[in-house]
């Protein structure tokens, strides 16, 4: 329930360091749907003490992939959560690769500390860390010929793109040293401002990863 390092508990929150429950899976028309659940526990209450109900819905189809996240408030008393999906995407090299359609949209720089606005079409050369402004139209990332467009729920409010680099990803235990050149981390995210649930309410959003034709 914690981007980054914005509040008080470890880095990203413990979401992702426990194990979800797999639900059903089934067929909707030619899509596959595959859900994961995870719920409050002493261990989570012992460090954030709220009760809630959180789902990952999968939905395969051909050429689209589309995540489905919610989270239901299931104690008596409000609380406020911030987010990403970490989507972790396989490129062939990562100096070829640039993603377009946050043109002119405002920038956090992560790396650097600075505030500004994205002015040309990205690529990657060392490390990048970046939360941008959501843009309203889907992104298009380029690799060797290949298109990948990707959009997001307009309530999340940013995107986080993130390659480690050569320097960072030596240091990473769970990546290989060369990691860094097949991969880019394009996430919806809401980080910004907390996203705020009453007692028994529920919050959804989207991303859809779609090969383009």
């Amino acid at each position: 329930p914690q981007f980054n390092q914005r509040g008080p508990l470890v880095k990203h929150g413990f979401a992702r360091h426990l194990p979800w429950a797999p639900g059903p899976v089934r067929a909707e028309g030619s899509d596959i749907v595959a859900e994961f659940g995870l719920t409050h526990s002493q261990a989570t209450l012992a460090v954030w003490p709220h009760m809630f109900a959180a789902t990952l819905g999968v939905r395969l189809g051909a050429g689209r992939l589309q995540l489905d996240f919610s989270v239901l408030n299931t104690g008596a008393a409000a609380l406020s959560f911030t987010l990403a999906l970490h989507s972790y995407l396989r490129v062939g090299d990562i100096a070829g690769v640039h993603l377009d359609g946050l043109d002119g949209q405002p920038v956090w720089d992560s790396v650097t500390g600075r505030h500004a606005r994205q002015a040309v079409p990205l690529r990657f050369t060392e490390e990048f860390d970046r939360v941008y402004q959501a843009a309203s139209a889907p992104l298009v990332l380029s690799d060797a010929g290949r298109e990948l467009r990707i959009a997001q729920s307009p309530n999340f409010g940013q995107t986080v793109v993130w390659n480690p680099g050569s320097a960072l990803c030596a240091t990473l235990a769970d990546m290989p040293p060369a990691g860094y050149q097949h991969m880019l981390c394009v996430e919806a995210a809401q980080v910004d401002a907390r996203i705020e649930l009453d007692a028994g309410a529920r919050w959804a959003g989207w991303q859809t990863l779609t090969v383009a034709d």
